[in-house]
């Protein structure tokens, strides 16, 4: 084995157990909060609650997040069993989306980054929440057979099929757990493998992109799939990769919480892969679109208002 081979296991060993420590707590986390939803939630609960309009409904599960904040691991499990449960998957898909954007904790986090903006705080959380409601609303009237998986499609027949006790509660998270953490380490293993060998943001590839927002915008989004950073620290690292504009900082903030490479193996509990190959497509143009309009504002209008 040469040196640069042990090197690279080395680093690749690092990035594993720094990504898999961050993550965990919070797919544990996911997982226990989504046991006791499967023992103790009335099934149709949110009917009760979330407006009869389906739009509605969909932008009021959007802002959820802002009441329920989670990263993007702990709300995969959670959205999987509130739809076993019979939550709306439209609504449920759009909270999934906007949840770990829209919340009070990412907002802090983006506001200190980048030096008290209320600009790029209000484009990320803005920005996310429309996403993930017109997400919802695309496939509002599509056959839920076509993108779920089988396993996580709402049961059937009577309400619920284990008793109502801790037991039962703990039994349903351990499932979850297994379940769910396996794809999570199978996708931070990739990560690792790939932060290790290919991403490099200091080479020239990525100075070269500085001056050009047009091609920064997906390299970025790319590089966030990649990284694959929790919602609630990612302002940080993108305040500080090189000095790139608001329109790629703001792609790598938003693209990251809803697609990432761990990601695509946890959304594979829920969703079909065909599904999440669409979405994926969908959230790399919507992202990158609305991120060089934002970028624009700014410049146009934004800055030539501020005193």
């Amino acid at each position: 084995m040469t040196d640069s081979t042990r090197d690279q296991l080395q680093d690749g060993s690092y990035e594993f157990l720094a990504i898999f420590l961050e993550g965990l707590p919070f797919i544990f986390l996911g997982t226990l909060v989504s046991g006791f939803l499967g023992t103790y939630l009335p099934r149709n609960a949110f009917e009760k609650i979330l407006p009869k309009n389906p739009i509605l409904a969909i932008m009021a599960s959007g802002l959820l997040g802002a009441v329920f904040p989670v990263c993007e691991c702990a709300v995969v499990p959670v959205i999987r069993r509130l739809v076993k449960n019979g939550f709306p998957v439209s609504c449920a898909l759009a909270y999934m989306l906007a949840a770990p954007i829209f919340n009070p904790v990412t907002a802090i986090s983006t506001f200190k980054a980048f030096n008290d903006s209320y600009f790029v705080v209000g484009a990320r959380l803005g920005m996310g929440y429309l996403i993930a409601v017109l997400v919802g609303i695309a496939i509002l009237r599509v056959a839920h057979g076509r993108f779920l998986k089988p396993s996580a499609q709402a049961e059937s027949g009577h309400e619920h099929h284990h008793p109502r006790n801790l037991n039962s509660a703990m039994n349903n998270s351990l499932r979850d757990f297994m379940d769910v953490g396996l794809y999570f380490t199978i996708g931070v293993i990739l990560t690792s493998l790939l932060k290790t060998t290919w991403i490099d943001p200091t080479t020239d590839f990525w100075k070269g992109l500085t001056d050009n927002s047009i091609l920064a915008t997906p390299a970025m989004m790319g590089l966030a799939f990649f990284l694959s950073l929790c919602s609630t620290s990612d302002a940080f690292i993108a305040a500080n990769i090189g000095n790139f504009s608001y329109a790629p900082k703001l792609a790598f903030m938003v693209f990251g919480p809803m697609m990432d490479a761990k990601l695509l193996f946890l959304y594979s509990t829920v969703f079909r892969w065909k599904f999440i190959i669409i979405l994926l497509a969908a959230l790399f143009v919507l992202t990158g679109g609305l991120s060089i309009l934002a970028e624009t504002v700014y410049e146009n209008y934004w800055e030539s208002a501020q005193p």
